[in-house]
């Protein structure tokens, strides 16, 4: 139905697509969860925060599982450079995001203050802690990791733990916690009663003017100073993937060539500007401000997308290594076959999700705690 070309390009643009669903709906899992300790000041309010992400934290999650299948099996050499190369950070994920179904589960399970402050504080540690080292990862990505393959696709990871946390990644590791608080913020505006507003709202104001900050100056630091990859040999968009079949240099600016070569590109990140403007302007009106806060997050991630393709996983050690599009997927019949899947199973999980929240649409107020025998 489609060739090999088009296929490549249909699970680059689903993988964002995932990212994206997963960045919106368990980022603002992660953006409650680091909130919790700072917005709600009484155990009511604190179980009322906690049941606002209780009934569908799981769901969200799926998005993640999703995300790591595609790349399991549309992009096999990513998966094996990036779940091995990246091994501890993904160890520490995990072991971070088991916090947040423990504690909510385990929390009420004991009336003691200390009990329950212990498990505020983990469930802030499984949103704290996932939102910085995903976004540690993307600045790594950028800017190019070390590994490199042997003549028979081997492939060898040389790098070190500590180097993942330089200064570049660090700092888009910041954006996106930020990124999270918000979307969390805007959650909570629309769940919570009325009472949260005025702690809520300084947090979205303040998130909002340094997520644009933020993704400015990084705009700027990654044209200025961050060196990007450039294929400077034909390119074969229908062989079969081999990432040595191809010559890469590096040099300053190529991030941003894309956005200079196809101008609709620009698009992405006019978004988080227009998401922000949007986010102030319709800051009474909850649903559509969350709507605005998840368009922002569409946009940052589109935008690093769009400046990196056709690049996946850039080399830092062996250039020619890096992985792109062309040469890092599954094969056309794969690739078929999971397109198949996706178009038979991506709308009933859409569907499923939209119901579950139909079913859960509404605020979460102390009165409904105690109304609810299986509330948190």
């Amino acid at each position: 139905m489609f060739d090999y070309e088009v296929l490549r390009l249909v699970w680059w643009g689903l993988l964002g697509v995932l990212l994206i669903g997963f960045a919106i709906l368990d980022g603002f899992d992660m953006g409650v969860a680091m909130l919790l300790p700072w917005v709600g000041r009484t155990d009511p309010e604190r179980r009322i925060i906690i049941n606002t992400i209780g009934p569908v934290w799981e769901s969200n999650q799926v998005w993640l599982v999703l995300g790591a299948g595609a790349i399991f099996a549309a992009w096999p050499l990513l998966y094996a450079v990036a779940f091995s190369g990246f091994y501890i950070p993904m160890f520490i994920v995990l072991s971070t995001l088991i916090f947040r179904p423990v504690a909510i589960k385990f929390r009420s399970k004991n009336e003691g203050e200390l009990w329950r402050l212990i498990w505020d504080w983990a469930l802030f540690t499984g949103g704290l802690v996932p939102a910085l080292i995903f976004g540690v990862a993307v600045g790594n990505a950028i800017q190019g990791v070390p590994f490199h393959f042997d003549e028979n696709l081997y492939v060898t990871y040389t790098g070190y733990f500590y180097e993942l946390l330089n200064p570049y990644a660090l700092g888009c590791g910041v954006i996106s916690v930020i990124m999270m608080i918000l979307q969390g913020a805007m959650y909570l505006r629309l769940k919570t009663p009325d009472s949260f507003l005025e702690r809520l709202q300084p947090i979205i104001l303040i998130c909002i003017i340094l997520l644009l900050i933020g993704f400015t100056g990084m705009g700027v630091v990654t044209h200025s100073f961050i060196e990007g990859y450039q294929i400077t040999s034909p390119i074969n968009v229908l062989a079969p993937s081999n990432p040595l079949m191809k010559t890469v240099m590096k040099q300053s600016g190529v991030w941003v060539q894309n956005f200079y070569n196809t101008p609709w590109m620009m698009m992405a990140p006019l978004l988080v500007y227009v998401g922000g403007m949007l986010c102030f302007i319709l800051r009474k009106k909850p649903l559509l401000a969350f709507a605005s806060s998840s368009l922002m997050v569409s946009g940052i991630i589109t935008t690093v997308g769009f400046s990196m393709y056709p690049f996946m996983l850039p080399s830092s050690s062996h250039f020619n290594s890096s992985l792109t599009v062309w040469d890092a997927s599954s094969s056309s019949k794969t690739l078929g076959i999971m397109l198949l899947a996706a178009a038979i199973f991506m709308p009933i999980i859409l569907a499923y999700v939209s119901w579950l929240y139909h079913v859960l649409r509404g605020k979460v107020t102390e009165e409904s705690l105690y109304a609810n025998e299986n509330s948190y």
